[in-house]
C-alpha cells in the first residue's frame, strides 16, 4: 500500500479482532452441540467455521446461515440523494445473495430466507418507491435462489442507526440433497483443480473502504467510472451498486450432476485467502485470475492498494471458487456458462505448507493470514 493509500483497517473494519472474536465464539458455541441430542438431532461439528453450520435431523441433513449486507445500503443512500437513482432493489438481491451463495457451500440448496430490515427510524418506509424496490428486490432474488421468503424483523433503532439508513442482513435454512453428503472438505486432496467464477464487481463485500474512497474523490460516488470502449458510461456509485451474482442454480446443477465438488469457497471477506479456508496444510497454486472488474481496479488505484492488500481485501472478480477432483473441471466451467457465468480452470491443490500462491499478479498469502476455526 502507498503512503497515501488507504486501508480496509482504516475504514473500520479490523480482520484481526473480527477472527479472533469469532474464533472466541466458536470455542462457546462448540459447548452447545450435545444439546440438539435432546431434540433428536446432530451436529457436524467439522461445519464449525465453515460458512454455515450443517446438522442432522433425521434422515436429513440440514445447513443454517446468518449474513448481512454491510454498509452497502449507505452507498444507495447517497446514489439515491445524489444522483437520483434508485439502487435499493440491488441491495436487497445482494443481501439474500450473500446469504444464500454462503448457504450453498456446504453442499446445501435454500429452503427458505427470511430478512432482517433495522432502520434508524420508521420513518424510512415513508418513502414507497424506495421501500418498494428494497422489497421487489428481495423477492426476485428468493426467486431466483429458489427458495421461499418465510418472513423476517424489521426493527426501529433510533441512536443505534442513523434515521436515514438500514441495516439489511438474514437467515437461510437449507437442506443437502438426500443421498448426498455435506461438503466441508473432507476429500480435499492434492490434485485436485480449481475453478474460479467470476463476481459482477464489490458483491458483499469492501464498501466501508469504498465510501472512503468516495469521500476523497471530489464528485464522491458521482465520479465518472473509466469504461472501455462499446461499454456504458456509469458513475463509481452506480458501479459499485452493480447487485451480486446469485450462485445458488449453479451448485445446484453441479450437485445434480454428481461433478466431484471436493470443497466451494464463497469469495468474500479477506478476498483471495478464502482459497485456504480449509484447515488443512495444502498449497493452492492459481496459475489464471479471472478480468478485474473496472470498478474494483478503480478501487484499488485509488486506495492505493498494492496486489497484496488488494488479493486479501476484495474478490477481484473472483466470486466463487469451486474444487473438483481431476479432469471434472472442463463439465464445471461448461455447466457454468449455460447458466451465463463466466468460469476458469485458475489452478491445482498441491501438496505443501498452508498457503495461497498467486502466480499471475506475485502474491503469497501465508496460513497464518487467515485462521477462522475454532482450533
Amino acid at each position: 500500500m502507498s503512503q497515501d493509500g488507504v486501508s480496509y483497517s482504516a475504514a473500520g473494519v479490523d480482520y484481526d479482532a473480527l477472527d479472533a472474536g469469532k474464533r472466541l465464539a466458536m470455542a462457546k458455541a462448540l459447548s452447545t452441540s450435545p444439546l440438539l441430542a435432546a431434540r433428536g438431532a446432530r451436529a457436524l461439528d467439522a461445519s464449525r467455521g465453515e460458512p454455515a453450520f450443517v446438522f442432522e435431523l433425521g434422515s436429513q441433513t440440514l445447513a443454517f446461515v446468518v449474513e448481512g449486507l454491510g454498509t452497502k445500503s449507505i452507498i444507495a443512500r447517497h446514489v439515491l440523494e445524489r444522483q437520483q437513482i434508485n439502487r435499493f432493489a440491488d441491495v436487497a438481491y445482494d443481501t439474500v445473495a450473500a446469504i444464500v451463495n454462503d448457504l450453498c457451500c456446504v453442499g446445501a440448496l435454500p429452503l427458505v430466507v427470511n430478512a432482517y430490515f433495522a432502520t434508524g427510524a420508521s420513518d424510512w418506509y415513508r418513502d414507497g418507491e424506495r421501500s418498494g424496490a428494497l422489497l421487489e428486490g428481495w423477492r426476485r432474488a428468493c426467486a431466483d435462489a429458489g427458495c421461499a421468503w418465510g418472513g423476517g424483523e424489521s426493527p426501529s433503532l433510533p441512536d443505534l442507526l442513523d434515521e436515514r439508513d438500514i441495516e439489511l442482513a438474514g437467515a437461510a435454512v437449507g437442506a443437502v440433497p438426500a443421498g448426498r453428503s455435506p461438503i466441508l472438505g473432507d476429500e480435499l486432496a492434492v490434485g485436485d483443480e480449481i475453478v474460479l467464477v467470476a463476481s459482477s464487481g464489490l458483491h458483499a463485500n469492501g464498501a466501508s473502504l469504498a465510501r472512503l474512497v468516495a469521500g476523497r474523490l471530489d464528485e464522491g460516488y458521482a465520479t465518472p467510472l473509466p469504461s472501455e470502449p462499446g461499454s456504458p458510461a456509469t458513475s463509481f456509485g452506480e458501479a459499485l451498486l452493480e447487485p451480486s451474482l446469485m450462485y445458488a442454480p449453479l451448485i445446484a446443477a453441479l450437485l445434480e450432476r454428481d461433478l466431484g465438488l471436493t470443497y466451494i469457497s464463497h469469495i468474500t471477506g479477506h478476498g483471495l485467502l478464502k482459497l485456504m479456508r480449509p484447515p488443512k496444510q495444502l498449497t493452492y497454486r492459481i496459475q489464471r485470475l479471472p478480468k478485474v472488474p473496472a470498478v474494483l481496479s478503480f478501487l484499488v488505484e485509488h486506495a492505493g492498494l498494492d496486489a497484496h492488500a488488494a488479493y486479501s481485501t476484495f474478490n477481484m472478480g473472483a466470486g466463487l471458487a469451486l474444487y473438483c477432483a481431476p479432469g471434472a473441471a472442463e463439465t464445471i466451467i461448461a455447466t457454468a456458462r449455460e447458466l451465463k457465468l463466466d468460469a476458469l480452470l485458475a489452478g491445482r491443490v498441491e501438496e505443501g505448507p498452508r498457503q495461497v500462491i498467486l502466480a499471475p499478479v506475485g502474491v503469497r498469502f501465508d496460513g497464518d493470514q487467515l485462521e477462522l476455526s475454532a482450533g
